[in-house]
């Protein structure tokens, strides 16, 4: 759990109070938190995950891959049989799919280019 606000003291009333209920450690300022990297400054709280889009493109050979500014066309709609169905599922399995086809795989792509194109954008929270 990450506790945030700017009162020191309500921060540190609220967790004496979970404190008395649950055991609880306080573990300081975060630097990581379900796959996001924390940044923090004077007056910003920044939420990055270039680490995690770059793993995930690494993981499939795709950190030299062409970028993408959208990710899929609007609307788009996929059925489980559109395309041609894949032989090689070891692949396609570290992709997320579990019956893919030649379109599901496409689009995957498109996503994953789409993810290498933004993955320096970062959220910024101010005080």
């Amino acid at each position: 759990m990450i506790i945030t606000g700017n009162s020191v003291d309500g921060i540190t009333d609220l967790k004496a109070s979970i404190h008395y209920h649950f055991e609880m450690k306080d573990l300081g300022s975060p630097s990581h938190f379900l796959s996001l990297e924390v940044i923090s400054s004077n007056d910003s709280v920044y939420l990055s995950q270039v680490k995690y889009a770059y793993d995930l493109l690494a993981e499939v050979g795709m950190t030299n891959s062409q970028i993408k500014s959208i990710p899929l066309k609007p609307n788009v709609r996929f059925t489980p049989m559109d395309g041609i169905a894949l032989d090689d599922l070891i692949l396609y399995e570290q992709l997320f799919l579990s019956a893919p086809h030649t379109t599901h795989f496409a689009a995957i792509l498109q996503i994953r280019r789409y993810i290498k194109g933004t993955m320096f954008q970062d959220l910024r929270f101010s005080a």
